[in-house]
């Protein structure tokens, strides 16, 4: 079962969560919830169905919310440019493309509830984002993305390894790649290139400090 199963996860995602600004961007405002816990069983009951994935979808992490100020910061990196948010969570970062000027943001993720968040989320920022519910992580490289956008992916060692790859392969294609993370213990430190940092504000339900220091990377052409 999935959030398709719910009759409008839209209201689902209004009733447990709050509309408010991201800490470090606070440009964008998305639906956010207060703990994780009460949400993520309260999503199980929703759907009847124990075991679902922790709803990454209702945080600001701090590897999302460093990717949406540098993307802000830095336009040109999307803009008029086709742009990926690869697994998006609440759209955070895709929105933040969208407002730096790029032509078109996808935002994929496997979980059914982050892609009505994130399609919510684009709403109440005014911009226009396009959803995709699959796993991209195995697809083959093209010239369909320009700009590729990954936040708080390098958590876990399968997903981490396929997540390079997948990167690596689009980025000898020509793509531009923009990674962020707070020190994730799977990031491939010594294939990236550090791009810069950041001190973000953070949720100490979920991490293990209220700033986590926080950097973008890109991948360094010696890797590929």
């Amino acid at each position: 079962m999935t959030a398709t199963t719910i009759a409008d996860p839209r209201s689902f995602i209004r009733a447990n969560t709050r509309l408010r600004p991201v800490p470090l961007v606070p440009e964008i405002a998305v639906f956010l919830a207060d703990e994780s816990l009460p949400l993520w069983q309260q999503t199980e009951n929703e759907l009847n169905e124990a075991g679902l994935p922790p709803p990454f979808w209702a945080f600001a992490w701090a590897g999302g919310q460093a990717l949406a100020r540098y993307v802000l910061d830095h336009p040109d990196t999307v803009r008029d440019r086709r742009v990926l948010d690869i697994a998006s969570g609440s759209g955070l970062v895709g929105i933040a493309a969208m407002k730096a000027g790029a032509v078109g943001v996808t935002v994929s993720d496997i979980d059914a509830f982050a892609i009505a968040a994130a399609e919510l989320n684009a709403e109440v920022n005014q911009v226009h984002l396009t959803s995709c519910g699959k796993d991209m992580l195995d697809t083959q490289p093209n010239d369909r993305w320009q700009t590729i956008l990954a936040g708080d992916i390098f958590y876990e060692r399968n997903t981490a390894a396929r997540t390079f790859a997948f990167l690596a392969n689009h980025a000898r294609a020509g793509a531009t790649i923009l990674i962020g993370d707070p020190g994730r213990s799977f990031l491939p430190k010594a294939k990236l290139v550090r791009l810069t940092d950041y001190r973000v504000p953070v949720t100490r339900d979920l991490e293990d400090a209220e700033i986590k220091h926080t950097a973008v990377w890109t991948i360094s052409p010696d890797s590929l």
